[in-house]
């Protein structure tokens, strides 16, 4: 069945109507996108791949345009199983296939994004996983289109903040007398990883929270256990989802969203959360001022620590000569009445060879004896001391390269892989301060020299062949995280750890859901002490890529399980779902919830909300001061009316952000 396409559909060879969204990219994160906008957001797409096989999954003899048709089927089938029919209302199983168009070609070039409608489109993502291919290709649409909005793959974050200001100075040239606050051609720059990695770090972790920064303050969203018998669950600021299992419970459903079983349930509301008996939470819980980000520690301190400059037979035989010296000055004390400050140090002399020799007209039988056993020690320790140089010239030769996992390692995460993916969530795990090994098979990978610098230990090799993971401490390690870029390598490490530790804690990368329902299931038949949790990368990415995509500020996404919930900041203004209804009849169960109200001044507000604000927050013009007054208000009373001029924070599914956005170009055409 993995062989298996179906029938190509027509493509419309005319180009494409205005407003369109266009996706460039080489991997499965484009394809997912082009999902995410076609059947959440039900826009036009036009997906450009290129020619050849997929080699981001070489298991799979299938070419890009090939798999993304495949995909494009199933999720129309499934659609209209559903009864949702798509974004727009398409009820036909092609028709959402037909809604997008789908080009072949080697690099995006002016004359492929002219025949692929840029100069047309509503937005543009540029998802390659070659940054240098991405920012060329940014630089031709932005000079094709001014207003063009654009999103970036770029894994480079400070080459991505330079790169986000000059494409927005080139629009606001570009289009003269045009306000570049309010200009619709916005530049955002993400990184799959970065949205990715904090994501895939939890699940090595228990209790884990999320974090989502809003003008220079910190939002953390707690997975909490679920409350006694005959308890309420404590909602914290507001209950963001029910989960399907707590983190500690093997028998639970968090392996896919296709489970089968009861999943989350993501924006309930209060009857349904106090109903709930035996499920855990997501609580938004605190708010807390933003500061700088926390530097990653290194592991073993500073330095080759003693263990490895001097190995532990070193160390005893070094032990064995003082003892020696000690006994011989204790002796000379007892035997020629000297003072113990004098007899060490003629013990000492006689010991390297400086002092004079002791005759038998002159000095006692003991003196002389005493001289003879030191001079033996003196030869000892010879041969001790080039050990000891030789060994620390080898050890300060080798502390620049990767560190072995010592002996006595336990309770850490073995990571699999340092790619993009594996490197961000290695950042994350020793920004936590989690012990970590590393199995990497290419010494050349992006992440070794991260892993250097950081002292973390490594085993280079093959994690499919036998002693690399036992190499790792794999049986008194807390979990295992199999990120991979290849499915079947992180399938077979998951179960060759599993027979060397049935309770490990596991989380594996899969890309496909339907695979990742399978594995999941069999594991946690085949171990149902152990937990399991299968993680998508381009299924935790793609959401904040389409939200950026639609022109509204993405703040961030908080996944759940293998579902997210994406945090924005919309306008209140002709979205006829918000405008002139209380914070409680905004709401929506399952769809979105109305969290802050940003009540600054129109005039005075941050055109990014993300970004920490230029100014000082205990300068007198800071917020709360008398000339500025505070930014988001996070108590709303139910009660408040959202008026046309508010700039409201929400907590949305990607569905019911969808329908907010369709719903205010609807009233914006009306």
């Amino acid at each position: 069945m993995l062989g298996f396409v179906p029938p190509l559909p027509q493509q419309p060879q005319h180009p494409p109507s205005r407003g369109h969204m266009v996706v460039c990219g080489d991997d499965t994160l484009a394809r997912r996108l082009a999902v995410e906008l076609r059947y959440v957001y039900g826009e036009r797409v036009t997906l450009l791949l290129p020619p050849g096989r997929d080699t981001t999954r070489p298991e799979l003899p299938l070419t890009q345009r090939a798999r993304a048709v495949a995909l494009f089927g199933r999720m129309s089938a499934a659609m209209n199983r559903n009864g949702a029919g798509g974004g727009s209302g398409d009820s036909d199983t092609n028709a959402g296939v037909e809604a997008v168009r789908i080009m072949e070609a080697h690099e995006p070039s002016d004359e492929v994004l002219e025949e692929a409608g840029v100069d047309r489109a509503a937005a543009l993502a540029l998802v390659y996983d070659d940054d240098e291919r991405n920012i060329r290709a940014a630089l031709t649409a932005r000079r094709l289109n001014p207003r063009l909005r654009l999103v970036i793959r770029l894994y480079n974050r400070k080459l991505g903040q330079h790169l986000e200001t000059l494409l927005d100075q080139a629009a606001a040239v570009s289009v003269p007398g045009i306000d570049p606050a309010v200009l619709d051609a916005s530049t955002t720059v993400l990184s799959d990883a970065d949205t990715a990695a904090p994501a895939l770090a939890a699940t090595a972790l228990t209790g884990s929270s999320k974090v989502i920064q809003a003008e220079g303050l910190l939002l953390r969203a707690v997975e909490r256990t679920p409350p006694a018998p005959g308890e309420l669950a404590d909602p914290g600021l507001c209950t963001l989802a029910l989960l399907s299992s707590t983190s500690q419970d093997p028998a639970g459903t968090e392996g896919s969203d296709s489970s089968g079983d009861e999943g989350p349930q993501l924006l309930p509301d209060r009857e349904t959360v106090n109903a709930a008996t035996g499920r855990g939470t997501v609580v938004l819980e605190a708010i807390s001022q933003a500061g700088p980000d926390r530097a990653p520690r290194r592991m073993g301190g500073r330095g080759a620590p003693l263990g490895q400059v001097f190995s532990r037979r070193l160390r005893w035989s070094a032990l064995g000569v003082a003892a020696a010296v000690v006994a011989l000055a204790v002796a000379s004390v007892i035997t020629t009445g000297d003072s113990p400050l004098h007899a060490a140090h003629m013990t000492l002399l006689d010991l390297l060879a400086m002092g004079d020799p002791a005759v038998e007209d002159t000095d006692s039988l003991s003196r002389r004896l005493i001289q003879l056993l030191s001079g033996t020690a003196g030869l000892l320790l010879l041969p001790l001391l080039v050990a000891a140089v030789l060994e620390a010239f080898g050890t300060m030769r080798t502390a620049s390269s990767l560190r072995r996992p010592p002996r006595g390692l336990s309770g850490h995460v073995v990571l699999l892989g340092l790619g993009k993916i594996g490197t961000r969530v290695l950042v994350r795990l020793r920004e936590l301060d989690i012990p970590v090994v590393v199995v990497e098979e290419d010494p050349e990978a992006r992440g070794i020299p991260l892993a250097r610098s950081l002292h973390v230990p490594t085993v280079l090799g093959d994690v499919t062949q036998e002693g690399v993971l036992e190499a790792a401490k794999i049986r008194r390690a807390r979990a295992l995280l199999a990120l991979t870029s290849v499915d079947t390598t992180n399938l077979e490490a998951t179960l060759y750890a599993r027979s060397v530790k049935p309770d490990l804690r596991v989380a594996l990368r899969l890309y496909d859901d339907e695979f990742a329902t399978a594995v999941y299931r069999t594991l946690r038949t085949a171990h149902p002490q152990a937990l399991t949790r299968s993680r998508s990368v381009s299924h935790l990415a793609a959401p904040a890529f389409a939200v950026a995509m639609m022109g509204r500020q993405i703040l961030g996404a908080v996944p759940v399980e293998r579902k997210v919930m994406l945090f924005a900041a919309l306008e209140v203004a002709g979205n006829p779902r918000l405008e002139g209804r209380t914070v409680d009849q905004a709401f929506r169960a399952g769809a979105w919830r109305v969290l802050a109200l940003d009540a600054t001044p129109p005039a005075d507000r941050l055109p990014d909300l993300a970004a920490v604000p230029p100014y000082d927050p205990l300068a007198p013009a800071g917020p709360g001061g008398p000339d500025r007054p505070a930014g988001l208000v996070w108590d709303l009373h139910p009660g408040y009316v959202l008026r046309p001029e508010d700039r409201v924070v929400i907590a949305a599914t990607r569905r019911g952000l969808a329908e907010l956005l369709r719903g205010q170009r609807s009233a914006v055409r009306r």
